[in-house]
């Protein structure tokens, strides 16, 4: 049996020339190339999680973390992030306004959706036949003047004067009457 051969180095291939390769030959993409192959957290972002129970030396041994005794450290414990102690719980406590299909039945004010309400009432007394009711004019008369609020135009009281009233809304008893009247509405994008 022969002795096996010695082994020499590898030479590493050479890179090709730009002027050498073919033209029509993609490009090589540049060492930074991101893609969904390469994506990592940023370095320091993400940590290991907490191993409890592993050991005194490890730092959460022995009673892992819990303390001694008492009701936190029994298995069962109440450290839900809803539990309050034992207090009557927020989402208890809240009203509960039965029906998905109403605005109020939603327990939290900024879930609702506002609208500032002008009357005919108010429409009559203030303004003149004929007269062109926008945003503008009736923030001037004192009527519908909280900023960034739609406004919409309510059937309290009668109208007996032809207005074209601009507005965010209309109820249905409203724009009838404002029609009746010989007026017209014109509705706003909110």
């Amino acid at each position: 049996m022969s002795p096996p051969a010695p082994r020499t180095a590898a030479k590493k291939p050479t890179e090709p020339d730009e002027s050498s390769a073919r033209p029509d030959a993609p490009k090589a993409r540049p060492a930074e190339y991101v893609g969904l192959h390469s994506l990592r957290p940023a370095p320091g972002s993400r940590r290991p999680r907490k191993r409890v129970g592993r050991g005194e030396g490890s730092g959460t041994g022995k009673t892992s973390g819990r303390g001694q005794k008492g009701a936190g450290s029994r298995s069962g414990a109440k450290d839900r992030a809803r539990f309050e102690g034992g207090q009557m719980p927020i989402h208890m406590r809240m009203r509960k306004l039965r029906g998905p299909n109403k605005k109020q039945s939603m327990p939290f004010e900024p879930f609702r959706t506002h609208t500032q309400p002008v009357n005919l009432a108010d429409l009559e007394a203030r303004f003149d036949v004929g007269a062109d009711v926008t945003l503008d004019a009736l923030r001037a008369a004192g009527l519908g003047t909280r900023k960034n609020i739609p406004v919409k135009i309510l059937a309290s009281g009668d109208l007996s004067k032809r207005l074209t009233v601009h507005a965010h809304g209309f109820s249905k008893t409203a724009r009838e009457r404002i029609e009746a009247a010989g007026g017209s509405c014109v509705e706003l994008d909110k």
